[in-house]
């Protein structure tokens, strides 16, 4: 079977997403199976022809070469991201407790972040976490450590396998007549609803943290590395950042076999065990894929990929429809369509592995 050209079926693509958004009622429920257009026995065809394919013996071809800088947020991207979707997190300060002097005291505190990224925490002068703050001194270093988790998403987060930041800095006291103030005590008031209520009182006041350093993970066995506070102050939050962990959550509970024969089309993977996405932005979506080893078939490897957009999105929709168009032409290639010529679905998507056999 061979399609027309490229354009045709960039065309068709997009036309496709439309319709679906138009007849769903909403932009969530766009991401339902990309062969809707096909019969159920031609998914199923597809499905075999993937798990076929995974089990083949012939070697499978390399991944094509392209310049992960353009296909990757970069980390001080990351930690901004991190940092600006949450709005609680753990601060860290020395205690001056007696038997425990010295030791790290934890304290769960909310927060807003200022337009340079430093968090803004509202204290209780009566808070333990202050007291040991106003003991140690103005130049004493504490520890804000955020992490993505179950309020970022509709699911509980697994584990270790989520993004963090940890922030380490000083804190001051922000004056009222700082330039920011007013919009502190809104942007404060917006994030965290009992504010308005205590804001006000002579016991609470606004403080600052001025990171100095700033660590990185970017989840269990993935990327983790210090930022340079310029870096993380200059750089501006995924546009993605607050819809991500709904769209991951749908695309792993609704479309398992798009999943995988993703992996098995796309990635060119065999013998795959487990397939889920980990994470998408406005660059591309990030896959873990667990096969069997070959000629070792009791063993599993995990392995990390991305699946780069073509273009970067810049909303939702945009990215829900570079989702699909992968999906495409993944059951394209396993359906046998072509582009005319030796083009074949999939070839210029732009792909390359992550980490490597290193998760399990």
């Amino acid at each position: 079977m061979v399609r027309p050209n490229r354009s045709t079926q960039i065309i068709a693509t997009v036309t496709l997403t439309a319709c679906l958004l138009l007849s769903s009622g909403g932009v969530a429920d766009a991401l339902s199976p990309p062969a809707a257009h096909t019969s159920q026995s031609c998914r199923s065809r597809a499905l075999q022809a993937a798990a076929t394919a995974s089990s083949s013996a012939v070697a499978r071809p390399p991944l094509p070469d392209h310049n992960k800088a353009s296909y990757l947020l970069n980390t001080a991207e990351k930690a901004r991201t991190v940092c600006s979707v949450c709005t609680s997190g753990t601060l860290c300060t020395s205690s001056f407790m007696d038997s425990i002097e010295g030791a790290p005291f934890g304290s769960f505190v909310d927060y807003v972040l200022d337009d340079a990224g430093s968090p803004v925490l509202l204290m209780n002068d009566l808070s333990m976490h202050w007291q040991n703050i106003q003991r140690a001194g103005p130049d004493a270093l504490v520890t804000l450590f955020a992490q993505l988790g179950a309020a970022s998403g509709p699911q509980p987060a697994q584990g270790q396998d989520v993004s963090r930041c940890s922030l380490t800095g000083t804190v001051s006291r922000v004056d009222p007549s700082a330039d920011d103030w007013d919009a502190l005590r809104m942007r404060y008031g917006i994030a965290h609803s009992y504010a308005d209520q205590v804001m006000d009182s002579p016991k609470f006041h606004f403080y600052r943290l001025a990171p100095k350093k700033i660590y990185f993970v970017g989840g269990f066995g993935v990327s983790s590395e210090w930022v340079p506070p310029e870096d993380y102050r200059d750089a501006t939050p995924d546009i993605l950042a607050k819809d991500a962990p709904a769209i991951v959550d749908r695309l792993n509970r609704q479309h398992e076999e798009d999943l995988l024969l993703t992996a098995t089309q796309i990635l060119n993977v065999g013998e795959v065990e487990k397939v889920r996405v980990t994470g998408v932005d406005r660059l591309g979506m990030d896959m873990r894929v667990t096969s069997r080893v070959p000629r070792r078939r009791n063993k599993l490897q995990t392995d990390e990929f991305r699946v780069g957009f073509r273009i970067p999105v810049i909303s939702v929709e945009d990215a829900k429809s570079e989702v699909l168009k992968v999906f495409q032409e993944a059951w394209e290639k396993a359906n046998g369509v072509t582009w005319g010529g030796d083009e074949v679905p999939g070839a210029d998507i732009p792909l390359f592995k992550t980490a490597e056999d290193g998760l399990m």
